[in-house]
């Protein structure tokens, strides 16, 4: 799940963005409108948080222009404006909730997962590949059975390799699907995460390295 997250106050967006990674999350920061309409337009999230009064303009008219050219990511608004005139408006102009500051981060966490998931594509709520199953829903792992303790990042790469099994996963994929822009695509992160995966779902293995693309899951190691 990726979230966008607008806000100008440099400390809390370091602070909200750490806690949504924590959670599994992958976080893309914005300082303002203009750096965020950039990122809508090349990715797509499955959730924007926006503080509602930006330096650069009032989110609130930004999303309204958004739901206008057809645009339906789930937004959030955070905001210190806590009248109900002022949450009424942020409704009606677009938003799919409306948290005022100060906040519980916990259950900001919970609400930004919350609008995540009703965005979500519907995907199958099981992979098997081989003795391998892979609850989705449950985000549950289990090998012949037996049940594996993976990392929330573990188990959204074993997710996305799931999901095309059988498949070459290119490399560059897999990091922008299980990163988000704070990673570094040249470094071994992903390398480093796959070899730790493969410990863990022991032998025979089953994730195998296609040379010059990235990885492929499947009972064996034919092509």
């Amino acid at each position: 799940m990726r979230v966008l997250l607008v806000e100008d106050d440099e400390d809390l967006r370091f602070g909200v963005a750490a806690a949504l990674r924590a959670a599994g999350l992958a976080v893309d920061e914005a300082a303002d409108l203009p750096r965020a309409d950039e990122a809508l337009f090349v990715t797509a999230y499955d959730c924007a948080v926006f503080d509602r009064m930006l330096p650069s303009g009032d989110a609130a008219a930004y999303v309204e222009g958004l739901r206008r050219d057809g645009r339906d990511v789930p937004v959030l608004f955070l905001t210190a404006r806590d009248t109900v005139a002022d949450r009424v408006e942020g409704f009606a102009s677009g938003g799919d909730d409306y948290l005022v500051k100060p906040f519980a981060v916990p259950e900001l966490v919970a609400r930004v997962r919350s609008l995540c998931r009703r965005s979500a594509v519907v995907r199958p709520p099981v992979h098997h590949v081989g003795d391998l199953e892979i609850d989705t829903a449950r985000r549950l792992v289990r090998r012949a059975g037996v049940l594996l303790t993976l990392t929330t990042r573990e188990f959204a790469v074993l997710e996305a390799l799931g999901a095309r099994a059988d498949r070459a996963v290119p490399r560059a994929e897999l990091i922008e699907s299980c990163w988000d822009e704070m990673a570094e695509p040249q470094s071994n992160v992903l390398e480093v995460l796959v070899s730790q995966l493969r410990r863990k779902l022991g032998d025979p293995p089953l994730i195998h390295t296609v040379r010059g693309v990235g990885y492929r899951l499947a009972p064996d190691g034919t092509r």
